[in-house]
C-alpha cells in the first residue's frame, strides 16, 4: 500500500494471543469470568434502532451451553415495524455515511482497534458463557476482531484511492469505487464476534450501512462489539442492530425491497434459501441484489507417506476438534496413504483420548456442542457411522459431571467409504473420518470429493506432490504442512469453493469489492 492516502499507518502485525499457560495471565481471565458474570449475567439487553437503544416487552433466553440450566441474558424479539423502522433508518444514514472520508472511517475502526485489546479478555468471557468457547478458542476469536479493525482500516484506504486506467490523449479517465446501499449482515453462532464484524466491517469500510441480525444463541457477542464501534465514533446511524425470530428477521429481511445486499455465513440449506429468494426482484426493488454466502465445509487433510506424520497427527487433533469439530473450517476428512494408514491413525487416536471434556469456564479442552439438539443431530451420524464404519475412538455422550448440555466424546472412525455420509455431509460436532487412499494421487481425487470446497490440509515433504496437491486440490483455503483452520485476517483469505459458498476472501485484498460498484467518469480537455 503506497501513496499518501496510507500515510501514517504503521506495518501490519497480528495481534498475538495471551499467554494462558502463564499463572498470571490464567488469573486475569479468571477474574475477567467473574465480573463478566457479576456485570451481564441476569441482565436483559436491548435492540439499536436509528441510533437508540430499545427495550422489547418479548424476550427470548440465552442459556450457558455449558450447563443449560443456566440463562444468562435476555435480548427482544423484534417486530416487523421494528424492522421496517431498521431498513428505513439505515437507509437515511446510507445518504450521509455513503460520502464520509475514508480516512474517517479507518480512524474509526484504528480507535475500535485500541479500545478492543483493552477489553478482549471481557469478550473472551461473554463469548465461552454464550457458545461454549475455551478460552484459547475464544481469544483467538477475538484477537482475529482486532486483526479485522487493523485490515479495514487499511482497506478503506486503499479502496478509495481507484484504480488507473489506460489514457487517452484528449479525455481524463477515473475508475471509481462506491457504496451500493443498505447490507444485511447474517451470522451464525460459533463466531459470534469475529464472522458478523468481518462481514460488517466490509459494508461499512465501502461507505455502506448495516442491518446486523446476530444468531440467537449468541446475541451478547454481537451487542457489545457494535457498541464498541460507536464508542469509537461510528454514527450511530450506519449500524441497526436487531435480536429476533426468523419469522420477522428471515425471509422478511433478506426478501425487503430496500435491502441492497445480503451477507451470509451460516448452513447451505439457508445460504441457498437467501440465494434463491433474492433472486427475485420484489415490487419498488430498483436494483439486483447482491449476495455473499459462506456455507461451510467437509473439510480433508491428506497425508501422505512421506509426510511428517506426528507433525499431521497433532494438526489433525486441532483441527477436528478445537471448538467441538464446530468450525466451518475443522477437519472432518483424514484421508492417508495406505503404507503409513494405521501408523498415523493409531497416533490421531492416542492425541484425541488425551483431550479432557469439561467447562469452558475452565479452560477445558474439549467443551459442548452448541446445544442439545446439535448434540442429538450429531449422535445421528455417531450411530449410523457404527453400521458402516470401524469405530476407533468415542461413540458416545460425554460425562461432564454436574453439568447439563450437549457434551460429545471425541468420535473417529476408521475404513471409511468414500460414499458414506461420515464422509460426504457436514456433520458440525467432534466426529472424524478416516478413509485410506491407494497412493498420493488417489488421495488428492478423494479430498476433491465433495460439493464443498472450503479448506484442506496437506502433508508431504516432495516438492513435486506439493505443487501437484496447489494446482489440483479444489478448495478455497490449502494448506500445506500444517492445520485447515487458523486462517488470520489479512493474511489467509478466507472463503471457499463450490457449495461452501461464493468464495468472498474475508481478510484479504479484494474483499470490500463486493460491498462496491464501479463508476467509470470520462471528461473531455
Amino acid at each position: 500500500m503506497t501513496g499518501t492516502l496510507m500515510e501514517g499507518f504503521l506495518p501490519f502485525e497480528h495481534e498475538p494471543y495471551f499467554a494462558f499457560g502463564d499463572a498470571a495471565v490464567a488469573q486475569q481471565q479468571q477474574e475477567a469470568y467473574r465480573k463478566v458474570r457479576e456485570q451481564y449475567v441476569g441482565r436483559q439487553f436491548p435492540l439499536i434502532l436509528d441510533g437508540h437503544r430499545i427495550e422489547g416487552d418479548d424476550t427470548f433466553e440465552v442459556r450457558n451451553p455449558a450447563d443449560t440450566r443456566e440463562v444468562v441474558w435476555r435480548f427482544p424479539k423484534a417486530t416487523p415495524a421494528q424492522l421496517e423502522q431498521a431498513i428505513a433508518a439505515a437507509r437515511v444514514a446510507f445518504e450521509e455515511w455513503r460520502f464520509s472520508d475514508p480516512f474517517q472511517r479507518a480512524t474509526i475502526f484504528k480507535r475500535a482497534a485500541e479500545l478492543m485489546r483493552a477489553r478482549r479478555m471481557e469478550f473472551n468471557a461473554v463469548m465461552g458463557l454464550e457458545n461454549g468457547k475455551n478460552w484459547f478458542e475464544a481469544d483467538g476469536e477475538v484477537a482475529e476482531c482486532v486483526d479485522h479493525f487493523e485490515v479495514f482500516a487499511r482497506e478503506a484506504m486503499r479502496w478509495a484511492q481507484g484504480k488507473p486506467v489506460y489514457p487517452m490523449p484528449d479525455e481524463h479517465v477515473t475508475t471509481v469505487y462506491e457504496p451500493i446501499g443498505v447490507v444485511a449482515v447474517i451470522s451464525p453462532w460459533n463466531f459470534p464476534a469475529a464472522i458478523p464484524l468481518g462481514m460488517a466491517l466490509g459494508a461499512i469500510a465501502a461507505g455502506n450501512t448495516v442491518v446486523w441480525k446476530p444468531a440467537s444463541e449468541t446475541p451478547l457477542s454481537s451487542y457489545l462489539m457494535v457498541e464498541l464501534l460507536f464508542e469509537a465514533g461510528l454514527p450511530r446511524g450506519v449500524i441497526q442492530f436487531l435480536t429476533g425470530t426468523d419469522d420477522v428477521l428471515g425471509d422478511p429481511l433478506v426478501d425487503h425491497k430496500d435491502i441492497r445486499m445480503i451477507a451470509f455465513t451460516g448452513s447451505k440449506e439457508i445460504g441457498c434459501r437467501i440465494m434463491e429468494r433474492a433472486a427475485k426482484v420484489q415490487p419498488g426493488q430498483r436494483w439486483l441484489k447482491r449476495v455473499m454466502a459462506e456455507m461451510g465445509g467437509k473439510d480433508p487433510t491428506v497425508v501422505c507417506a512421506d509426510g511428517d506424520i506426528d507433525a499431521a497427527a497433532s494438526g489433525i487433533v486441532q483441527a477436528a476438534f478445537g471448538y467441538a469439530g464446530q468450525k466451518c473450517s475443522a477437519c472432518s476428512r483424514v484421508i492417508a496413504e495406505e503404507s503409513i494408514y494405521d501408523e498415523l491413525l493409531a497416533k490421531v487416536v492416542k492425541l484425541a483420548g488425551e483431550l479432557k471434556v469439561g467447562l469452558p469456564e475452565h479452560n477445558a479442552a474439549l467443551g459442548p456442542v452448541i446445544h442439545s439438539g446439535s448434540a442429538e443431530r450429531i449422535m445421528g451420524y455417531v450411530e449410523a457411522g457404527k453400521q458402516t464404519a470401524r469405530l476407533v475412538l468415542g461413540g458416545e455422550r460425554a460425562d461432564s459431571g454436574e453439568a447439563q448440555g450437549g457434551y460429545v466424546q471425541p468420535t473417529i472412525f476408521a475404513d471409511v467409504d468414500p460414499k458414506d455420509p461420515l464422509f460426504q455431509e457436514e456433520i458440525f460436532g467432534p466426529v472424524l473420518a478416516f478413509t485410506p487412499a491407494r497412493d498420493w494421487q488417489h488421495a488428492i481425487e478423494l479430498a476433491n470429493d465433495s460439493e464443498y470446497g472450503l479448506t484442506a490440509a496437506f502433508y508431504s515433504r516432495d516438492p513435486r506432490k506439493i505443487e501437484e496437491a496447489r494446482r489440483k486440490i479444489h478448495v478455497g483455503n490449502l494448506y500445506i504442512n500444517r492445520k485447515c483452520t487458523g486462517a488470520l485476517s489479512g493474511t489467509h483469505a478466507f472463503g471457499g469453493y463450490g457449495m461452501s459458498g461464493t468464495n468472498a476472501k474475508v481478510g484479504g485484498p479484494d474483499y470490500l469489492f463486493w460491498f462496491l460498484q464501479t463508476k467509470t467518469v470520462a471528461q473531455k480537455y
